[in-house]
């Protein structure tokens, strides 16, 4: 472990390459960085915020939700957890106005400007696709002539 103190300075830099390896569509690499970032700072729960947000880049739900939540439960002020987990529940149909009310508390009371931008976009999104009637889930081919 003393030869991974000297990377412990370059903690936010995988975090960082973390992310952008997911919006690469590199899975192998997010993971890799992510789980260096948990080796160098097990107690920092960004990592899991970025596998959580790996789970939400490719529609797993319920694994984006549970990643989300596992953070929040030991950092109920975590305003980038509590974002996505409201964008995770506004993407699962009996979850919505849970999800909705999440993005409407982050914009309310987190200091971060990029996050409260992150939940506005998300709750126009709601309002404008999600909430839209009718739905891909209403909608009935037509008979056949």
């Amino acid at each position: 472990m003393e030869d991974m103190q000297k990377y412990d300075e370059d903690f936010f830099l995988f975090l960082e390459a973390g992310f952008i390896a997911i919006n690469q569509a590199d899975e192998d690499s997010c993971v890799k960085l992510f789980k260096t970032c948990e080796l160098l700072r097990p107690n920092n729960l960004l990592h899991k915020v970025g596998i959580g947000y790996l789970h939400l880049h490719k529609l797993e739900v319920k694994e984006a939700i549970s990643h989300f939540q596992e953070v929040l439960d030991e950092e109920p002020d975590n305003d980038m957890a509590m974002t996505l987990l409201g964008v995770a529940k506004t993407l699962t149909p009996d979850q919505v106005a849970a999800g909705e009310r999440l993005l409407t508390q982050s914009v309310q009371e987190s200091n971060d400007p990029y996050v409260k931008n992150a939940a506005n976009t998300a709750l126009d999104f709601v309002d404008r696709f999600i909430k839209k009637y009718p739905g891909p889930a209403e909608v009935k081919p037509k008979p056949p002539s």
